[in-house]
């Protein structure tokens, strides 16, 4: 049993055979391919890859869709997130000044090591980017568009949920819509963190505040941000 094949046992296990979806497709060779081609560019590494996918399909709480992976050791599978205890990307920067508009100026981040999201992970918050890996020396090579079908099926699995909270942070995002019942769920549209549009409404859009009024709404335990 290769790595993948690892990787796909964990899917199969937390996600109700998400991972046949891999193995059954030619999805699996170019994953393969690309980590094969260019181990030492790529990110997230190996092991981290599917980290997203540590939380249970039952326990997600919350779904933030990102788009890409930091091309950079930042990434290690958890949209947003940071391995690197004492470097916080822009983006995530963003992300924690609008926690404070939404929780005053007394906020502090609730993780270990503040640019790790992973105790977010924990509380059920699903960090899922549309692609899952990025080539360091080159972020918007070609051959990282290998995703898209894996996320809609991700999204077909989420869909057996219901009373979810989505987090579509900018267009990347936003295309995924018309697969979440809106009916069923609760779904927050706004621009993407990154410096180059959080100014345009995201620090307001009151994200963090609204997931857990809606989360108490329902009968469900807030997020611990």
């Amino acid at each position: 049993m290769n790595w993948l094949d690892k990787e796909i046992t964990l899917l199969n296990s937390n996600w109700n055979d998400l991972g046949k979806f891999i193995a059954n497709s030619d999805l699996k060779n170019k994953i393969e391919q690309l980590y094969a081609s260019d181990n030492e560019k790529i990110r997230p590494q190996k092991h981290e890859l599917f980290n997203a996918f540590k939380l249970p399909l039952n326990k997600v709480k919350v779904v933030i869709l990102g788009q890409d992976p930091y091309p950079s050791d930042h990434a290690h599978g958890l949209a947003f997130s940071s391995q690197l205890p004492d470097q916080v990307p822009k983006s995530l920067a963003n992300i924690f000044k609008a926690l404070q508009y939404d929780f005053g100026e007394e906020y502090l981040p609730n993780i270990q090591g503040v640019a790790n999201l992973t105790p977010w992970l924990n509380e059920g918050v699903f960090l899922l980017n549309t692609r899952l890996t990025v080539n360091m020396k080159e972020p918007l090579a070609p051959e990282h568009d290998i995703w898209e079908d894996f996320i809609v099926e991700v999204f077909k699995h989420l869909a057996r949920e219901e009373n979810l909270v989505y987090l579509l942070w900018g267009k990347h995002a936003q295309k995924y819509l018309k697969y979440i019942n809106k009916d069923k769920n609760f779904v927050i549209e706004t621009v993407h963190p990154s410096p180059l549009s959080a100014y345009r409404g995201f620090f307001t859009a009151n994200c963090f505040l609204k997931t857990n009024q809606y989360l108490e709404s329902v009968d469900k335990s807030p997020i611990k941000w």
